[in-house]
């Protein structure tokens, strides 16, 4: 049994930074890849940013001794506000394979 908690979303103003956490919690002996993706009132689930990119905005670190993910974003937007969702590539101690595991959201709303 495998369970993503997501925190740190909230209100934040146009040029601020906030840094979500995703806690792997559950028998897991391994974090391997991490996407985070957003959702905007009226448009489409996409991808921001995830463990293997850089360079932008938005970064993607991990902890493997807290079993902790986080998404770093830096000069926020107000078109940047959205419920964000963790998706992390574990392996549970017991299974062979890495399996992929949403988080429940997390909203985050950026003032103009």
């Amino acid at each position: 049994q495998v369970q993503l908690v997501e925190s740190g979303g909230g209100l934040v103003q146009a040029g601020g930074s906030l840094r979500l956490s995703c806690v792997v919690s559950g028998s897991v002996c391994a974090i391997r890849d991490t996407d985070w993706y957003r959702q905007a009132p009226g448009k489409t689930r996409e991808l921001v940013a995830n463990s293997h990119s850089g360079g932008g905005r938005f970064s993607v670190s991990k902890d493997n001794a807290k079993n902790t993910v986080y998404l770093q974003m830096n000069s926020l937007k107000p078109e940047d506000t959205a419920v964000y969702y963790c998706n992390v590539e574990v392996r549970q101690c017991d299974y062979p394979n890495f399996i992929a595991v949403w988080g429940k959201g997390s909203l985050v709303t950026v003032s103009s």
